[in-house]
């Protein structure tokens, strides 16, 4: 199992678009490698159908899963003409990804409250539309993460408390800011033509 995330980083709605056809490229290379691929957390962009982030768990067999991450990790390219902003200039948007395995929860994490609740959300066909979705909240902290991909809510309630001891990990360390800021520089970096992988128009094809 792996978790792969794609973001839109603080880029305009172009990239938030160029997310949302990422999360499909990733789907259909997913089929092709036999992977399944779950919705963990999403973010939505400034413009419906756009995503800011998103949080994806994959599963496969003979480590393709691994496979398919490593494909998506760095800054990724996007060249189209802005659909929002005709007289824009610019075609270039980039977008970021990152891999890791998922965090098993601590024992000693402290005081989890969990709350059943319906899945819901833009996510179309991506949110699995039960009952089973489960809220989770660290009571010290106060930190909340609410995870409906999963079918039942025992498994929903493990990867709630998987998420929450990723994110708790992130604001107990400071290698959390470090590894922001040296994602922020990474973004920066590939406009400077160091792209992992490069889309071009409107159908994401792959340059």
């Amino acid at each position: 199992m792996i978790w792969l995330q794609l973001s839109a980083n603080t880029g305009p709605a172009e990239c938030c678009l160029g997310v949302a056809k990422a999360v499909n490229r990733v789907l259909a290379e997913a089929r092709a490698m036999n992977v399944t691929v779950g919705v963990i957390e999403q973010v939505d962009g400034p413009v419906p159908g756009t995503l800011r982030s998103i949080l994806l768990q994959l599963d496969g067999a003979n480590g393709q899963e691994l496979l398919l991450a490593r494909r998506w990790c760095g800054s990724l390219l996007w060249v189209n003409q802005s659909p929002y902003r005709l007289q824009c200039r610019r075609k270039n948007w980039f977008l970021h990804g990152a891999a890791w395995a998922p965090p098993e929860a601590p024992a000693d994490g402290g005081e989890i409250r969990y709350e059943a609740t319906r899945a819901s959300g833009p996510g179309g066909q991506h949110v699995n539309k039960t009952d089973s979705a489960v809220r989770a909240t660290h009571v010290a902290s106060g930190l909340t993460v609410k995870v409906q991909s999963q079918r039942s809510q025992h498994a929903n309630k493990k990867l709630a408390a998987q998420l929450l001891a990723s994110k708790l990990a992130g604001l107990m360390t400071q290698a959390h800011e470090t590894s922001r800021s040296a994602r922020h520089w990474q973004h920066h970096n590939a406009e400077r033509g160091n792209a992992v992988r490069s889309f071009e128009g409107t159908g994401f094809i792959e340059r």
